[in-house]
């Protein structure tokens, strides 16, 4: 059977632990006999393994529930309370164990109390500087994860919106158009370069209002009502609500329902955009096409969930239902400078 790694460290840091106590005794020269030394020694050695593992316990407990970058006093009273109590709880019951097994009473020992004062200091002084290194070095790392996924994110953002499909279709509509109505083909054409202009000029930016988000969706509607005509029903009522957004977001979310779903006139496609308690709601009627494609199941949404994340702690909420899809945006109410 195989010790795990865990075990093993735990074993070699109680030795080391033992050994440095014996170490110490002899370093003091407090004993005179073989026998004060062995008692003296297994007291101070004991010493050194309670404190040392007791109070890193209590500072892994402490850094869980506590951050050392976001309350630092805070988290230095709370280890220092709980190292002193479990400190002078340990000491008494070693003591007492000392008295009943060997009838040695070392609370009246000077040099009990000069060690456990010494071991105390030295514990406290590491463990607080264990802790709030070990908290400064996680906060990097988060903090450039974050960063990489965002810029991630953008970048999927920007590739998922300039796709060949969507250029395709737009393309296709207006060759119909150009031999039908050369008036409205004109217009087609201005609003597909409002469109992609929209995403050029947004491509470096964390947040959009709300106006420039719903004026860029005007012109990505037009260009979608012209495709599919009756058969797309779109509702947006957000007069209420003030809220940025992430560039494209709400594109992205239509762009999502009218990929996944039939659009046709037996069964049209229905979007309704609103807010409710803090959120925006983006909310479609859920007719799937039977055939889904592996690749385009989940990215889009994928991206918003993590530019979102890059911004504020509230989490975007997905929902299927048995007769709808259901995804709420969390208000950003204003851009942090």
């Amino acid at each position: 059977m195989k010790i795990s790694k865990a075990v093993k460290r735990e074993v070699r840091d109680v030795l080391l632990l033992l050994l440095f106590g014996l170490l110490m005794t002899v370093a003091f020269g407090y004993t005179k006999t073989s026998k004060q030394f062995w008692l003296v020694g297994s007291f101070t050695a004991l010493m050194w393994v309670f404190l040392w593992k007791g109070n890193g316990l209590i500072s892994g407990i402490i850094s869980d529930r506590i951050n050392w970058l976001k309350a630092p006093v805070k988290s230095f009273l709370a280890l220092s309370l709980g190292s002193i109590l479990y400190t002078a709880t340990s000491i008494i019951l070693l003591t007492q164990l000392y008295k009943f097994i060997f009838d040695v009473d070392f609370g009246k020992s000077q040099y009990m109390i000069f060690s456990a004062t010494v071991v105390t200091i030295i514990i406290s002084l590491f463990m607080h500087g264990r802790s709030f290194l070990l908290e400064w070095k996680q906060s990097a790392l988060d903090a450039e994860k974050l960063k990489r996924e965002n810029v991630t994110a953008r970048y999927e953002s920007l590739k998922n919106q300039v796709n060949p499909h969507f250029l395709f279709n737009s393309f296709n509509a207006l060759t119909n158009l150009v031999y039908e109505n050369q008036d409205l083909a004109a217009k087609f054409i201005k609003q597909l370069s409002e469109v992609y202009r929209y995403v050029l000029d947004t491509r470096d930016r964390e947040l959009v209002t709300k106006e420039e988000e719903l004026k860029f969706l005007e012109s990505y509607l037009f260009l979608q009502k012209i495709r599919f005509g009756d058969n797309l029903q779109i509702s947006i009522q957000l007069d209420e609500v003030k809220t940025y957004f992430p560039p494209l977001v709400l594109q992205m979310l239509i762009e999502n329902a009218i990929k996944h779903n039939i659009i046709a006139a037996e069964q049209p496609l229905a979007i309704k955009i609103y807010a409710a308690d803090n959120y925006v709601v983006v909310e479609n009627k859920l007719q799937q096409k039977k055939v889904q494609t592996e690749e385009s199941a989940g990215v889009g949404l994928s991206n918003i969930r993590l530019r979102y994340e890059f911004l504020t702690d509230l989490k975007v909420v997905v929902e299927a239902l048995h007769d709808k899809f259901i995804v709420r945006l969390p208000v950003i109410e204003q851009v942090e400078s």
